[in-house]
């Protein structure tokens, strides 16, 4: 049993975590990485935001050329899915991106830890080792970065080939002729419009009387009525009560959220997607004295410090959204911090996005929160329909939204459904980090003919003087 002693020792390889190290290692930290998944990356590269994007492009390019291409002058016939070719190259894209996690990882002097990590002390980590053995890590400082794991729903159990969590629908050998997507957050809607796109008659079914709860609600009305068009139906206020595998699928017991008169409902895929929850479990947390707060997240200070001194902690296994980039930001941020830097994490400026067709993006604050804080804000919306660049792509549909501090012009919040609205968010989380109002937005010159033209409209229209509606 060997004993090893670092600077840092960073408990998890995802993004918050793999960033961290190699962030502490430029800052000249001795630092080692224990990741038990055999591959870095973590759930977002390996069975999350990245397979699932591949799968998303490639769903839309299939979708695309069987029955758009023709309104563009272009005429392909019979169009077929190779569903497994489509699979092949989607890990292909994750195996070379973990590669590459590793290549920095030794680049920047990194030692990759394969194993599974727990607190044999306050400042040992003791790493089950996956080739066999323990090792144990003395550390000044840890960082716990373990992420999360899919939110169980009391009384379905998955087993990843009915009845599945995100990973087992990143991996399915055939279209399904139906899916039922239990949750309509940013999950559920992706993975549900990648086996439409398919093939598959999709059917999403949410306890709450709307979807995406935390997006803005003029947004997320437009959201679902796109949706609706592309053919995904929705269950909305209503609850899953039970659900039981058969030799044709699934059966489903749901009922109405507020009461009422079960039905069944018959699948032959059902996707669990209701969220995620912080994976502390095997850490021997309760051994070292690391509290919980009562989501059963690690709870920290401003400075991503346990109760424990020496003990941090980041990304989903901490308060906040649960989203790659917010964990990457927490991982540069703390590294710096116990290199004795400043490192700092805008929260007001987080971008989330959903990464359908038209794509939603937003950042800052949406209506319905400015209202419920009293904050008086002026609004101006700019439609992609009036858009030259989103005409010539045939791309219309959405609209970029700004709310601006009615008194300052200050941007609270940026709201795009569109084509590219992931992209295009940068620019207003880049305004807004900077303290812009929708003025300076406004006489920034875009170029033409572009789809972030729409985002400089929006602006002009905060003050009622859009340009071309």
């Amino acid at each position: 049993m060997a004993n090893d002693t670092f600077d840092l020792v960073v408990i998890g390889g995802g993004p918050g975590g793999y960033v961290c190290a190699i962030r502490a290692a430029q800052l000249g930290l001795s630092v080692a990485c224990v990741e038990k998944r055999g591959a870095l990356g973590g759930t977002c590269l390996n069975v999350g935001c990245i397979p699932s994007k591949a799968l998303l492009h490639d769903s839309e390019l299939y979708e695309t050329t069987r029955e758009g291409l023709a309104g563009h002058g272009v005429k392909v016939a019979d169009v077929t899915l190779d569903l497994g070719a489509m699979m092949k190259r989607k890990d292909k894209v994750v195996t070379m991106l973990t590669r590459g996690i590793e290549g920095l990882f030794r680049k920047n002097k990194v030692e990759y830890v394969k194993g599974t990590a727990r607190f044999a002390g306050k400042r040992e980590i003791a790493a089950a080792l996956t080739d066999g053995g323990e090792r144990v890590l003395s550390a000044a400082n840890v960082v716990i970065a373990t992420g999360s794991e899919s939110m169980p729903l009391r009384g379905v159990a998955t087993d990843e080939k009915t009845i599945v969590t995100s990973t087992g629908a990143l991996a399915l050998a055939k279209v399904p002729k139906h899916m039922v997507v239990v949750g309509a957050g940013f999950i559920g809607l992706e993975l549900g419009s990648v086996w439409r796109r398919l093939g598959a008659e999709v059917t999403v079914v949410e306890f709450l009387d709307r979807i995406v709860p935390s997006m803005d609600g003029e947004l997320a009305t437009q959201f679902q009525r796109l949706l609706e068009r592309q053919g995904i139906a929705f269950r909305l206020g209503t609850k899953l009560t039970g659900a039981k595998t058969t030799r044709a699928g699934a059966s489903l017991t749901l009922e109405p959220a507020a009461g009422g008169k079960a039905e069944t409902l018959k699948a032959d895929v059902v996707l669990v997607a209701i969220g995620r929850r912080p994976h502390t479990a095997g850490l021997g947390l309760e051994a070292v004295g690391v509290a919980l707060d009562e989501a059963g997240r690690v709870a920290i200070d401003s400075h991503f410090r346990t109760n424990v001194e020496g003990i941090h902690a980041i990304g989903d296994v901490v308060a906040g959204p649960m989203l790659a980039h917010k964990a990457e930001d927490e991982g540069l941020a703390v590294a710096e911090i116990i290199a004795g830097q400043a490192g700092h994490v805008n929260y007001d400026v987080i971008p989330g996005v959903v990464y359908t067709m038209p794509e939603v993006a937003m950042v800052g604050r949406g209506e319905d929160e400015l209202k419920a804080a009293g904050v008086a804000y002026a609004v101006g919306k700019f439609p992609f329909l009036a858009n030259s660049r989103g005409r010539t792509n045939g791309a219309t549909d959405g609209f970029v939204k700004i709310l601006a501090d009615a008194e300052t012009d200050r941007v609270l919040g940026v709201h795009i459904i569109g084509s590219d609205a992931g992209e295009m968010i940068a620019e207003a989380a880049m305004a807004m980090e900077f303290g812009a109002s929708a003025e300076d937005i406004a006489r920034t010159c875009h170029a033409h003919p572009t789809l972030s033209e729409a985002v400089r409209e929006a602006a002009l229209a905060v003050a009622g003087r859009a340009i071309h509606i």
